[in-house]
């Protein structure tokens, strides 16, 4: 595989990314109630599609890029960074908004690329995933509420992991019939997606199935409760992906439960199981084996990833506490916590970060990887 894309630094990208990471979760904070200044006022009303598309969407088109080692896979990650770029400085119009559905529809043709090299069924998951956040930007780009796009954008990142996750687990001895379940579960809640598009209360029930199936599949049958036995990183990691599962689990019934919710407490804990204690609990798990394929530079492990881990779960269950118990002092609280786990995670990513060691496409080459970062042979 020719490195095509040497020399284009992942730092030009990631800057942008991270700066929408902080202005999500400033803005985040905003909306639960703390009296803050806001430097863009549109922020508060941009907090989602900063997290998701500014930051989650250009990392990962990033990681693709990377792995596939061309230079145009790159323009979509310069699509979502300009804009997140956009949505920071308050640009008129939709501008963020177009930029970041043309990145999210170059996505479509890098899967299209990743089918040629590699074609399997987890990379079809993984591109029905960008297939979804890019319905969900051009409902946003159409100027329909975020709360009706926000299921699609979850959908990218949910069936992301879950094909990462079953690009994994050819390791294990799973039987055909098993591994169609989770297939299965992938087929309801897209099908509930689109029935969200006609009957929304339903779609969302229906989608709600469909997360409780890949949840429970995923404890049951995911690497992660074989590697949870052992102990350092490979244990961590596992640790973060169990825990994640549990709270995909709880969004699946909460949607099942509630249904259209387009707003309010109970809107704010189904979503934030999803992204926060599903999404950002892979994040934590997967920065050790994605931080090095993307930068160049190893992370070395330490007992001490645990402690934001720990208080991204025990903040999130205060939060989720609040929510349900219409605590808004407790809600407050277990936000804040929330963003101070981020924090805490990115700090002890960066000052546990090691020096530059051979790229990524030269692992893919020499060591087995395959094009999602994970090595073949590995048990993360």
């Amino acid at each position: 595989m020719p490195d095509r894309g040497r020399g284009i630094s992942p730092l030009f990208f990631l800057v942008p990314a991270m700066a929408a990471l902080l202005a999500a979760l400033w803005s985040g904070l905003v909306r639960l109630g703390w009296v803050w200044p806001v430097p863009q006022q549109t922020w508060v009303l941009l907090h989602g599609p900063l997290m998701v598309c500014g930051f989650l969407g250009t990392v990962i088109g990033v990681e693709r890029a990377v792995a596939l080692g061309k230079r145009w896979t790159f323009i979509g990650p310069l699509f979502t960074a300009a804009g997140a770029v956009a949505m920071l400085a308050g640009a008129p119009g939709m501008a963020g908004a177009l930029l970041i559905t043309a990145g999210s529809v170059h996505l479509l043709f890098v899967f299209a690329a990743i089918a040629r090299i590699h074609a399997a069924p987890y990379t079809a998951v993984m591109a029905a995933g960008a297939l979804m956040w890019a319905v969900g930007n051009a409902m946003w780009l159409a100027g329909r509420p975020i709360p009706l796009a926000v299921f699609w954008w979850a959908g990218f990142l949910v069936l992301t992991i879950v094909g990462e996750r079953l690009e994994l687990g050819r390791v294990l001895p799973i039987a055909p019939r098993i591994r169609l379940l989770l297939y299965a579960a992938c087929v309801v809640f897209a099908g509930g997606l689109l029935v969200s598009l006609l009957h929304y209360d339903a779609g969302v029930r229906i989608a709600g199935l469909g997360w409780l199936w890949m949840a429970m599949w995923l404890l049951l049958f995911d690497v992660a409760r074989r590697t949870v036995k052992t102990s350092g990183l490979t244990r961590f990691i596992a640790v973060c992906l169990i825990s994640g599962y549990g709270w995909l689990a709880v969004a699946g019934v909460l949607a099942i439960a509630y249904g259209a919710v387009l707003a309010g407490f109970i809107y704010d804990v189904l979503l934030h199981a999803v992204f926060v204690g599903f999404v950002i609990s892979m994040i934590f798990g997967h920065a050790p084996v994605i931080f090095p394929a993307v930068t160049g530079r190893a992370i070395a492990y330490s007992p001490l990833f645990y402690s934001h881990l720990a208080l991204l779960h025990v903040s999130l269950l205060a939060r989720a506490a609040g929510d349900l118990a219409w605590n808004l002092p407790l809600r407050k609280w277990g936000g804040l916590m929330n963003a101070v786990a981020i924090l805490l995670f990115i700090a002890l990513t960066l000052v546990k970060g090691r020096k530059r060691g051979q790229s990524f496409i030269h692992d893919v080459k020499n060591k087995g990887l395959t094009p999602f970062g994970f090595s073949r042979g590995s048990a993360v």
